[in-house]
């Protein structure tokens, strides 16, 4: 019987190895227990969600905490708050609730180059927003509603797992982040230690 280690580094995307290899801890009867290590600036929606998901069934199997070594951001904070514990140094970077969608505009150099450019659409909101041309009103409120209900669903997430009060979840859904020093009293972690402190948690429970 052991504590496993589950390392997540780098951007986040849906990456169906690593839902095999959670899967298979939660089945595992020798892993007692599993820390997740975070250093991670997030990634896609999509993956996040994705990995949330696999890692409330791991959680809900055997006690899981996450602890935030460089930094967990976005997507990668989702990620830590589907454990039972959150541990940060103080220095970690954590927050960054929110969602963004970003492209560029490269309009403006084609022009100065000489390329056009043409679309034909089956409606106008087709493939749109496009780097190649300025966004129409249309198409930002469309995009805008897209960021919206993807950050709805976020924060939803965070008031599930995380008892914050109401002034404390205004500020750590603004899309900023906090280093872990700052992000205890928030409610955004819940003690601050690396992986020693985690395992002592995980001892006791």
């Amino acid at each position: 019987p052991h504590i496993a280690r589950l390392s997540i580094d780098g951007v986040i995307g849906t990456d169906s190895e690593l839902l095999s290899r959670i899967d298979k801890l939660s089945k595992n009867s020798d892993v007692v227990a599993v820390i997740l290590r975070l250093n991670s600036p997030g990634g896609t929606y999509a993956g996040s969600e994705a990995l949330y998901n696999a890692l409330r069934t791991l959680a809900e199997a055997k006690p899981t905490v996450a602890v935030i070594d460089g930094v967990a951001a976005s997507g990668a904070y989702m990620a830590a708050i589907a454990t039972d514990r959150i541990f940060a140094r103080a220095g970690s970077i954590t927050g960054s609730i929110g969602v963004i969608m970003q492209m560029p505009n490269i309009k403006g150099l084609m022009d100065h180059i000489g390329v056009g450019y043409e679309a034909i659409r089956s409606a106008p909101l087709k493939a749109t927003p496009t780097p190649f041309e300025d966004t129409s009103a249309a198409s930002r409120v469309a995009a805008q509603d897209i960021v919206q209900d993807l950050f709805d669903q976020f924060v939803e997430r965070v008031k599930e797992r995380r008892t914050l009060a109401a002034t404390a979840l205004d500020i750590v859904t603004s899309g900023r982040v906090f280093t872990g020093k700052q992000a205890m009293p928030l409610g955004l972690i819940d003690a601050l230690g690396g992986e020693t402190e985690a395992t002592g948690w995980l001892e006791q429970h």
